[in-house]
């Protein structure tokens, strides 16, 4: 089967009053709709073991549904700076650079007004298999340095797995950090806590954190302690934490298999592989919103570390004129039958 794009439906209005519009792309048994607000990944339909299909992804029926969340980042393509900075500042080439503080002294996902509540330019790729999304953010927006030209397209591939590739330019020194913030439920979307799904991460490190969730030190082994998912486990419940990703080999070209998700229940599997350094580990503990409760929803966010700006010692986000941003992340989807 090909891929079918459909053209895109109205599905409300940003709180400026811009349209929003959604993207249904589908092929090889996945469906996903995508909203040109926020980048947002509305819904992820895939089958289960007996075939019956649900959608695995948290999210909303309108935009509204979005807009008013006390928990902004349903689903959504989060930028400039995924994660937090400490202090809402970091220094770049000898100068300082002052950013919202948005999570208590500390700027997390890009600041008040970061790219998840921006309404980006659609169109189909061009390869006729997803939709690529695109924005502009000028020099200073939410205090980040240089024009920033940013595209992100979402595709299905013969195999039915949904593949973002983010892609990224600048005329002046900045940092970027770009990932998704969907949280899966592989029993399907209100079908109660996802912490008895079973988690395998390949990753031998994780970053320690303080209060503030801000790293403290260099990668910490996970040997011997709560953070090992390197064998596959329930998740269970209290974490926001970035582990460190371990080199491997899958189909994309310098991506890992970072993680594997799997529902005993529906059989479903999630496979994640990427291009990036990090995974972030949210049991959404916190988060009441609307229909779901706290830990209904696991974040596998891909991303460079927290507060690199401010870590030399950690992989660079720095973009400078000239070069490329890009990565790509892949969410492969199956059940316990084709398990890898």
């Amino acid at each position: 089967m090909t891929t079918a794009v459909t053209a895109p439906e109205r599905a409300g209005s940003a709180p400026d009053g811009t349209p929003v519009h959604r993207w249904v792309l589908e092929r090889a048994g996945t469906r996903v709709a995508v909203l040109d607000y926020g980048g947002i990944l509305q819904s992820v339909e895939v089958p289960d073991r007996d075939g019956v299909r649900a959608d695995v992804v948290l999210g909303f029926g309108d935009v509204a549904g979005y807009v008013d969340c006390p928990s902004p980042y349903f689903g959504a393509l989060i930028g400039r700076y995924a994660n937090r900075i400490a202090g809402g500042t970091f220094r770049l080439d000898g100068r300082t650079y002052r950013l919202p503080r948005n999570n208590g002294t500390n700027c997390l996902h890009g600041g008040e007004r970061g790219f998840d509540k921006r309404v980006w330019d659609a169109e189909p790729a061009a390869d006729g298999h997803g939709v690529r999304l695109s924005l502009v953010s000028p020099d200073g927006e939410e205090g980040f340095p240089g024009r920033l030209a940013v595209s992100a397209t979402y595709a299905l591939d013969a195999a039915g797995a949904l593949r973002i590739e983010y892609r990224a330019v600048t005329d002046a020194p900045t940092v970027v950090n770009l990932t998704n913030h969907s949280y899966w439920n592989l029993g399907g979307a209100g079908s109660g806590r996802a912490g008895g799904h079973r988690l395998r991460i390949a990753a031998g490190h994780v970053t320690p954190l303080d209060g503030d969730s801000v790293p403290t030190g260099p990668p910490a082994p996970v040997a011997g302690t709560r953070f090992d998912f390197r064998e596959p486990r329930e998740v269970g419940s209290g974490y926001d934490h970035n582990f460190v990703l371990d080199q491997g080999t899958s189909g994309t070209p310098g991506a890992s298999v970072a993680a594997e998700l799997y529902d005993p229940v529906s059989g479903r599997v999630l496979t994640v592989t990427t291009t990036e350094p990090g995974i972030q580990l949210y049991t959404g503990d916190a988060f009441d919103a609307g229909p779901f409760g706290p830990c209904e929803g696991i974040a596998l966010e891909t991303q460079h570390f927290p507060d690199s700006p401010n870590r030399p010692d950690f992989p660079s986000t720095v973009l400078r004129p000239g070069e490329e941003f890009r990565s790509v992340t892949t969410y492969g989807f199956g059940t316990a039958d084709d398990r890898v």
